[in-house]
């Protein structure tokens, strides 16, 4: 029987979750839509996914795909797989793809947007949906240290140690700061590729410098150095979300 592609589109929120990737012992997305996919199919299939995201962070846009020689069509796949999934993950789409077609290796650019709320008071409907900054962030020198990411560059001062990433050369396409409420931060990154940790390692650090913690030319020489031990803190997860990955032609 001929094998086929199915491109999957989901959604989902990793607050209950140890992330994207199959581990031992542990639920993850992976794991559990695979063994969905294997009780509609009779398959034991693997999926290749546009990325992995770490525990507690979030999805609006996650593509990822698996090889079948199930006959059944991609609506029924969405209907099914989301008949028997959990509430908090949605498969947005289901579709036939080119047998060739990769999730990662096929990726023009993805887009992670990290939100902050900084506002004095936390927000309890929030905090597992943003990082709760209750002193005040200067949104002037923080935008002027996203205007250096923008380009092709070396961005080992960002990568957390353990990656698996020989080549830390990226491209951003946009490193942006948005305030779509009060109080609300939203910084949205662009790129062809992020290493481990990348998002939450800039936010961290450009944090520092709306703190005053440190300074413009302090985050410079960070970012110039190659050395993660320089830079910031790691924000945490829960404020991450990837919000859109394209694809050339798609």
């Amino acid at each position: 029987m001929a094998k086929r592609n199915i491109k999957l589109i989901l959604e989902y929120d990793g607050s209950g979750y140890h992330g994207w990737q199959r581990q031992n012992r542990e639920t993850t997305i992976q794991l559990l839509i695979e063994e969905k996919i294997r009780i509609m199919t009779k398959e034991s299939v693997k999926l290749i996914a546009s990325g992995r995201t770490d525990a507690g962070v979030h999805a609006f846009y996650h593509v990822c795909n698996f090889i079948t020689s199930s006959q059944i069509d991609p609506p029924s796949f969405k209907r099914g797989l989301n008949a028997l999934l959990p509430e908090d993950i949605f498969v947005k789409q289901a579709e036939d793809v080119p047998i060739d077609f990769h999730s990662m290796y096929d990726t023009e650019s993805k887009t992670y947007e990290y939100r902050i709320l900084n506002q004095e008071d936390p927000d309890v409907f929030l905090r597992l949906y943003s990082w709760h900054i209750p002193r005040h962030l200067d949104r002037d020198e923080m935008r002027k240290c996203l205007s250096l990411l923008c380009g092709e560059h070396d961005f080992s001062s960002f990568k957390s140690t353990g990656s698996g990433n020989l080549n830390p050369v990226r491209k951003m396409m946009r490193a942006e700061i948005h305030e779509p409420g009060k109080g609300l931060l939203h910084f949205i990154f662009e790129a062809n590729g992020f290493l481990r940790h990348m998002v939450r390692n800039i936010v961290g650090t450009v944090v520092e410098v709306g703190q005053g913690k440190i300074g413009f030319n302090d985050f410079v020489a960070i970012f110039q150095a190659g050395d993660r031990a320089k830079a910031g803190i790691k924000a945490p997860p829960q404020g991450l979300f990837l919000i859109d990955v394209r694809y050339p032609g798609m």
